[in-house]
């Protein structure tokens, strides 16, 4: 079977590996790090014995194809899915989030009845808005030149629609702003997430730190894959215009193909040629707090009017991350500052965070954790195919089909595998069709 080699061990290129090792190609990945997972991965928090999410990733039921992912490298069992959905107000009334007894795409009919953090006017305009999202998805040819904002003003959504729940959904969902982000991003979250199946919006999360997803033993199921970590890739040797090899600090290494699964302000070192400047990134901040004591008996609850936008239990309500996607005005601000806000907002929805003593805290500030959805940006992203035969790209920036999330990771791997298995003349089909 032909060689490839795969620089990055992000979720791209793990994905593509697995596909390629599981029809027997022989694979080398060479990953910079010590650890697997690219964004998505864990680690030791600093002067602790604690092992944590760098940020809580999730996946939804439509992201079909990083679940194939997990079946692929044995983990699926590990993603615990959540049919509940929790919308918590400043002083702690909760509504719940939860697929009826009505089909697809009435099936959310009785949860936005019930729920008392939109008025009737809300609900109202919200039916209103999801109408037209699905009279429009696939139809209107214009949803990646405005953004979302400028779409739901169109439609009439009230300030408060908006707010909690447009805003609340589709920010933690692409980590960009209403006013910043491509109308077409947030119509493909609703219409696949929410519009189309009765459980697609279900919740996966991970029930083990992220880095043992993808530790070690798992690629013992692909015996042709081989990981090489703490590997950087320096460049690429070219010969008779196709790649020759790839250098790195020690020796040259040789392949038929190959598949660059790095980030876009990586490329650049690789391939000059790729123009990465329409790219912008988005941070994400994850916020770590331990208490003395539980402060919540709830899996997780999305934090309504604050900046925090999301809590997920990590252990027994003493363990709790926050989540602020989107968040640019935490990135200038000290430790001490966004945990001291942390623990304001946090007390506002569960007050038991007053009584509780914080044993520890830590932020990890991800600057670079997603690119910017904007519009105009999706006929920018560069293809899987390149000038160079036998080279690939992977990435969540490139044109996968989806956001940067981690479905269009693993998309964008499988895209890359399928071009391997084309250029070698044994053409396999790994990517899934969306759920709709």
């Amino acid at each position: 079977m032909p060689d490839t080699i795969i620089i990055g061990g992000g979720v791209a290129g793990l994905a593509a590996a697995a596909a390629l090792g599981g029809t027997g190609h022989t694979v080398k990945v060479f990953e910079t790090r010590p650890f697997l997972g690219g964004r998505a991965t864990s680690y030791s928090a600093p002067g602790s014995d604690e092992v944590i999410d760098n940020c809580q990733h999730i996946l939804l039921k439509c992201c079909v194809n990083l679940r194939d992912f997990y079946t692929r490298i044995g983990v699926a069992d590990q993603i615990e899915f959540h049919r509940k959905f929790y919308f918590i107000e400043p002083g702690g009334r909760t509504s719940t989030l939860e697929a009826g007894v009505l089909p697809s795409p009435a099936h959310f009919t009785e949860s936005f009845l019930k729920g008392t953090y939109l008025s009737l006017a809300d609900k109202l305009s919200l039916a209103r808005g999801l109408l037209a999202l699905k009279r429009e998805y696939k139809k209107r040819t214009d949803l990646d030149q405005i953004t979302m904002l400028e779409w739901l003003r169109e439609k009439h959504q009230t300030p408060r629609a908006i707010e909690r729940f447009w805003r609340q959904v589709l920010v933690s969902a692409i980590n960009e702003e209403l006013d910043r982000m491509a109308a077409s991003h947030g119509f493909q979250v609703f219409w696949l997430g929410f519009l189309t199946n009765r459980d697609s919006y279900e919740m996966g999360i991970p029930s083990i730190p992220l880095g043992e997803l993808y530790r070690e033993a798992v690629w013992k199921r692909f015996p042709s894959v081989t990981i090489e970590a703490r590997q950087p890739v320096d460049h690429l040797v070219f010969e008779n215009g196709r790649v020759a090899g790839v250098q790195t600090a020690t020796a040259l290494h040789h392949a038929d193909h190959y598949i660059a699964a790095v980030p876009f302000d990586r490329i650049g070192a690789l391939l000059p040629e790729i123009d990465a400047t329409p790219f912008t990134h988005v941070p994400i901040t994850g916020i770590h707090l331990w208490f003395d004591r539980p402060i919540t008996d709830l899996p997780h609850a999305t934090l309504l009017d604050r900046t925090i936008h999301w809590m997920y239990n990590k252990h027994e309500g003493r363990y709790v991350q926050l989540v602020v996607s989107a968040s640019r005005s935490l990135t200038p601000m000290a430790r001490g500052e966004v945990i001291a806000l942390a623990l304001k907002e946090l007390a506002e929805f569960f007050p038991l965070v007053k009584e509780a003593k914080l044993e520890k805290a830590h932020v990890v500030k991800e600057v670079r954790a997603t690119f910017s959805a904007a519009p105009g940006l999706e006929s920018k992203r560069p293809l899987t195919q390149t000038k160079i035969p036998n080279l690939f790209l992977a990435g969540d920036w490139t044109r996968s089909g989806w956001p940067s999330t981690m479905e269009g990771a693993a998309r964008s791997g499988y895209k890359a595998a399928e071009a391997v298995t084309q250029a070698a003349g044994m053409p396999r089909q790994f990517l899934l069709p969306d759920t709709a």
